[in-house]
């Protein structure tokens, strides 16, 4: 069985997630030599629909390092890309702290947590 890909998001323009937070998260990634996908932000890539999103929704099982479950498939959804339930697990680094944030993302084991349910932003807020 292949581990999940791991995405570690920066969050370097909202500034919601705790400094200390997710430069310990970085850092221990680095030093343990797993293969991970970083960027600065998913936001602004879900901004830009930038291709990288599709790149992570093809990954297969992926575990993604950022904010809360909800906030990343609204971004993922307002880039016009969907991942499968069933394959997605949300690191949350806004709430857990860094040593938890690390061990669930070196867990082998995915725990899906991807919220079921409509995430389409209201028609009048998208631009055209």
């Amino acid at each position: 069985m292949n581990s999940p890909k791991i995405v570690y998001c920066h969050c370097a323009y909202a500034q919601v997630v705790p400094r200390e937070t997710k430069e310990a998260v970085l850092k221990r990634l680095c030093d343990s030599g797993v293969e991970f996908e970083a960027t600065s932000d998913l936001c602004e890539l879900s901004a830009r629909k930038d291709p990288v999103l599709l790149k992570i929704a093809s990954m297969g099982e992926v575990k993604i390092a950022a904010c809360f479950p909800r906030a990343v498939k609204w971004l993922f959804s307002a880039a016009g890309t969907e991942l499968d339930p069933a394959k997605v697990q949300v690191i949350n680094m806004r709430t857990e702290s860094s040593e938890a944030a690390c061990s669930m993302l070196m867990d082998p084991q995915i725990v899906p947590n991807w919220p079921i349910g409509k995430a389409s932003p209201k028609p009048e807020l998208v631009e055209n």
